[in-house]
């Protein structure tokens, strides 16, 4: 089968970080990319799932009540030290 090039644009430190990740596996940047195509032909999709990450409500209420403590830290006690943590919990 011959082979052609071609050019893509990738992130550097994303391209740094999957040649590390890729050379423990004995692979190098093309290879790599080779196989994932190669799946996707087979599988005649991506291989592998491609999804936002949502946050459930428990998440956004905990993202919300963070903003909060940033917004209005008068609002919010806050110690210096697990020692003054402790004892406000004891109280």
């Amino acid at each position: 089968m011959a082979k052609v090039s071609t050019s893509i644009s990738i992130d550097a430190d994303v391209k740094a970080q999957a040649q590390a990740l890729f050379a423990d596996f004995g692979l190098d940047l093309s290879t790599a990319i080779n196989i994932f195509l190669r799946q996707s032909i087979r599988e005649n999709c991506i291989p592998f799932s491609i999804q936002r990450e949502v946050p459930n409500a428990d998440t956004i209420a905990a993202m919300r009540e963070a903003d909060d403590m940033v917004n209005h830290p008068e609002q919010y006690e806050t110690f210096h030290s697990m020692e003054d943590l402790k004892r406000a919990l004891e109280a």
